[in-house]
């Protein structure tokens, strides 16, 4: 199987890695080979196990949209781990783009904080995307509080609603034993 991935030319080097080690690890873990043309930013990548072939786009994926090599890789390590990418273009006008972000960020990075805090998910605001990673429930009410914020809810009405979710995520799991 191969597929083609363009990556923002900011973006490069972090998925390249200092020497190539960030690279080299995606390659070894996965057993897939990567491509990466700097000057195009077009990142080809070769597998043979559908499931890997799966883990490396998103890992690539995630690294392109702002997150750092070692929380993308979490999408390696536990498969019940997940990415979402929101395009806030589809939900807001250029001109309001910044201030959205910034509702999302929070003064000094609160509200993205809380939402991390709350569900154990990383989230990174970048360019014209907010990328999500975590266990899928997490990220599924991560989403949702984010197009909350999106739609003009207060913080503190986010703020509840994700202690609420995260009091009836945390009843579920304890119904399991």
């Amino acid at each position: 199987m191969e597929i083609e991935i363009v990556v923002p030319e900011d973006r490069i080097g972090v998925l390249i890695g200092k020497e190539g080690e960030v690279k080299e690890r995606i390659e070894k873990e996965t057993g897939c080979k990567i491509n990466v043309s700097s000057k195009t930013g077009v990142v080809k990548i070769q597998c043979e196990d559908p499931i890997n072939f799966l883990r490396v786009q998103d890992v690539i994926k995630a690294i392109a949209h702002g997150f750092n090599p070692d929380t993308a890789m979490k999408l390696l390590q536990d498969e019940m781990t997940v990415l979402e990418i929101i395009d806030l273009t589809s939900y807001v006008s250029p001109k309001h783009l910044e201030r959205i972000k910034g509702r999302i960020i929070g003064k000094e990075g609160k509200m993205r904080r809380l939402i991390e805090d709350i569900l154990n998910v990383n989230i990174s605001v970048y360019g014209k995307t907010v990328a999500i990673i975590g266990d899928a429930e997490s990220v599924a009410v991560a989403r949702e509080a984010i197009m909350m914020l999106i739609e003009g809810a207060q913080h503190s009405t986010v703020q509840r609603f994700l202690e609420r979710k995260r009091r009836e995520i945390k009843m579920r799991s304890l119904d399991w034993f």
